[in-house]
């Protein structure tokens, strides 16, 4: 059957939905078209049921630090009590999702999405035209040249354990590894990390992912940096890891063997070809109003474009926005990413935002740069954390802050205070006018600056 839209959206997470909810709005009649259970990666595999696992791994990291100090009783995770409770978050989702889409009038649509045609796209039997169409079709694990991949676990498979194995080896060492391992370690499992590169989220302070990397090591997390991983191999119930370390083989064995090394936009099964829509290694061509440059028909939004956004769900959805707003109103408005706070949740949290001491350097500031180590603070004296720290950057000449990196259990909320300082120009000065409630962790901010 053939049917005709205004805007067809490949994709129901938070790139695609602002834009279909605002066109809809407006009138248009649109399309939404989705391989997997309406609702995206967040609310259904990603930061929702992840951070719910996050909490009680927080609750458990919690008693530990505190005992000797006042807490005398132990406590562990039931993971299998855990993860439905867990399910209770994420089994909603796709019903309501799609239940408000269509109360709202937008159309459904289930099947992978492929192009045929410019403005033309097919899902199963069906044939839909797009005045517009919207690539905001997320990401996926990227492919590792191993033998033995079809063994690994991702990260939704990960999230559906009914038990949590014994014994569980994370290749690669990005926030994914470093999350989960977190967490599984909490729970009672035995973790290990492998990495290729001399240091693990590579993205972060390299002083405080040293710090992370310490106290990974003290709650048993076993880190093999340098250590390329070539080949995943069944062995009875479990797995064999074998791969390098400095010209040396090694040999991990394992219940359960994750993918942890980064994603890419999903995009292949998509036949761009055949719509015009140029792409490259980090998705479509897109031109600063994200339009494609090879297809006026088509935007993309979120992990599917090429753009310098962080594959984060707050800027999928500002670029869903910015998206919406130039398809109703024509091309007039460009996506910010100056700012763009981002959290590693593991125990304790890193947070970053805007530039690092480095990249700051690089593109000429004469800068300040203040580090101190927070432990003896009042914030974290408290409750015995000994990994607290902050790192930030400052411009000399303007007194702004360019660029702000937290570890701690409040790393998460702080790191928002330094993301509202950079999006509105203020100075070091001008935060410290500020009286902020006490005791609290926001409270220290003058104290960091």
């Amino acid at each position: 059957m053939k049917r005709t839209f205004d805007l067809i959206v490949m994709g129901t997470g938070s790139a695609g939905s602002v834009a279909a909810a605002k066109c809809n709005k407006a009138g248009w009649k649109v399309a939404m078209i989705d391989s997997r259970p309406f609702g995206g990666t967040c609310a259904l595999r990603g930061c929702d049921p992840k951070k719910v696992l996050v909490g009680a791994a927080e609750a458990i990291d919690w008693i530990q630090r505190m005992k000797g100090r006042g807490i005398t009783s132990g406590s562990r995770m039931d993971w299998s009590e855990l993860m439905e409770f867990k399910r209770t978050f994420t089994e909603p989702v796709p019903e309501k999702r799609e239940e408000g889409l269509i109360k709202a009038g937008i159309q459904t649509f289930h099947g992978r999405a492929k192009f045929i045609g410019e403005d033309q796209i097919q899902v199963g039997d069906d044939i839909l035209k797009g005045k517009y169409i919207l690539i905001a079709s997320g990401a996926k694990p990227v492919p590792l040249p191993i033998k033995g991949i079809e063994h690994l676990t991702y990260s939704d498979g990960f999230l559906e354990l009914d038990e949590l194995p014994q014994k569980i080896i994370f290749v690669g060492g990005g926030y994914i590894s470093f999350e989960f391992a977190h967490i599984a370690a909490r729970a009672g499992s035995e973790v290990h990390i492998v990495h290729r590169g001399q240091r693990p989220l590579e993205q972060f302070d390299p002083d405080l992912v040293e710090l992370l990397m310490r106290k990974s090591e003290e709650i048993g997390i076993t880190l093999h940096l340098e250590t390329e991983v070539q080949a995943i191999e069944k062995q009875g119930d479990g797995f064999v890891v074998r791969g390098t370390h400095k010209g040396k083989n090694i040999k991990l064995e394992g219940n359960l063997v994750v993918h942890g090394a980064g994603r890419i936009p999903e995009l292949e099964d998509m036949d761009l070809e055949r719509g015009n829509v140029e792409r490259e290694k980090d998705g479509v061509r897109v031109n600063d109003y994200l339009q494609s440059i090879s297809n006026p028909n088509v935007y993309a939004a979120g992990d599917a474009a090429a753009t310098h956004g962080l594959p984060l769900t707050p800027i999928a959805g500002m670029e869903s926005q910015i998206v919406a707003s130039n398809l109703l109103k024509g091309n007039h408005r460009k996506p910010d990413y100056r700012v763009m706070p981002t959290v590693v949740f593991t125990i304790p949290k890193i947070a970053s935002v805007g530039l690092t001491e480095s990249q700051a350097k690089d593109q000429g500031y004469d800068v300040l740069t203040n580090f101190v180590t927070t432990s003896e603070w009042y914030t974290y004296k408290r409750t015995n954390e000994k990994y607290a720290a902050a790192k930030v950057i400052i411009d000399k000449k303007t007194d702004h802050i360019l660029g702000a990196h937290l570890i701690s259990n409040e790393a998460d909320e702080l790191i928002n205070h330094f993301a509202m300082a950079i999006q509105f120009n203020l100075t070091t000065k001008d935060i410290k006018k500020m009286t902020y409630a006490y005791p609290t962790s926001a409270s220290d901010l003058r104290y960091m600056l």
